[in-house]
């Protein structure tokens, strides 16, 4: 009885266990979507891309080096030392550079020129005259040690005995113009119209022939002798004319101690200027080094003048000067009767 009843107990839980699982798998889900077709699920709109970022600068650029390994660190040099322009840290330098046009024949120096007082309180321009010669070296030297520039009057045939110092004053950064073929006094009535344009003219031809370049259209007159044909001439040509302010008088000087005196008792009356000294004079040379340093003492500065537009020097006289420089290729003497062997 027992046994019946059991297993008619197990039949009806068997039949309600396959109703209830029939009754779940058959009847919808309320949270389940309805099954769609290929063709709905092609039709359906693609979900809105995501707003975009902005874009980076060379965002391109970053991208890709960020998929690239890293480099490798570029090494660091060792920090260097600033070097200075002037290794003399208590040097009187150059204040300022000044450029001068030209043009028409500016006159400069107030001795003579009173058109263009540029220099303020305390400015000089260092001149020197007659060069080059070999006490022109012992000048640079002291300008360089000082770090300062100068304005340079070289004499056409100086220039031909010693184009190698004239080269040295060049590669020093010095201006370079001309002081006459042979320092004539362009006043002197013995000398025509047409030798006074030959002085000046071959004077910068053979500076142009010395240096390989062009000079500064910058002159000056020997002993300041000028004539108002010269100056009209000069004017012309577009040079400026240089006189001074401070006359150093070092070739009539006793000795350095005298020159000394001579610039600065003038120039500590005049509180600026132009100064002319001559890198011929021996005196000169020896007084420089000193002179510069009571300069830088007293509060002075230097201004270094340049031309706008270097001189272009007249073919004929180029072709003038390169003829007077030639010496005789062929002899007119047999070599025996010049040259004779007396020991061997």
């Amino acid at each position: 009885m027992r046994n019946a009843l059991g297993l008619m107990l197990a039949s009806v839980v068997t039949a309600l266990v396959i109703t209830g699982v029939w009754f779940w798998t058959s009847s919808p889900r309320a949270d389940a979507a309805a099954p769609q077709t290929v063709a709905a699920r092609a039709a359906e709109p693609l979900p809105a891309p995501a707003a975009a970022k902005p874009a980076l600068r060379d965002d391109v650029e970053i991208t890709a080096s960020l998929s690239k390994p890293a480099p490798a660190p570029v090494p660091v040099p060792a920090a260097q030392p600033m070097r200075s322009a002037c290794a003399n840290p208590d040097a009187l330098g150059v204040s300022r550079t000044v450029v001068i046009d030209t043009t028409g024949g500016p006159g400069f120096g107030f001795l003579q020129y009173k058109q263009f007082d540029f220099l303020t309180d305390k400015e000089v321009v260092l001149t020197f005259d007659d060069g080059p010669w070999p006490t022109t070296p012992a000048v640079l030297k002291a300008l360089s040690d000082e770090c300062t520039k100068a304005v340079f009057f070289p004499v056409g045939k100086h220039t031909t005995y010693h184009p190698e110092i004239l080269k040295q004053v060049a590669a020093a950064g010095h201006t370079i113009g001309s002081h006459t073929w042979s320092h004539s006094h362009l006043d002197s009535k013995k000398l025509t119209e047409q030798q006074v344009r030959e002085e000046i003219e071959k004077g910068f031809s053979a500076v142009k022939m010395a240096l390989g370049a062009a000079p500064a259209p910058f002159f000056r007159f020997p002993a300041l002798a000028h004539t108002q044909a010269a100056l009209g001439y000069l004017g012309t040509r577009n040079i400026a004319m240089f006189s001074c302010d401070v006359d150093s008088n070092d070739f009539k000087s006793s000795g350095p101690d005298q020159v000394i005196q001579n610039v600065m008792t003038k120039l500590d009356k005049q509180g600026k200027g132009v100064i002319l000294m001559h890198d011929l004079q021996k005196h000169t040379a020896l007084a420089l080094p000193t002179l510069l340093r009571r300069l830088k003492a007293g509060g002075y500065k230097v201004v270094q003048m340049k031309a706008k537009e270097q001189l272009e020097t007249l073919p004929e006289y180029d072709a003038m000067l390169v003829k007077d420089q030639k010496m005789p290729a062929v002899a007119s003497r047999p070599i025996s009767s010049v040259v004779q062997t007396v020991s061997q």
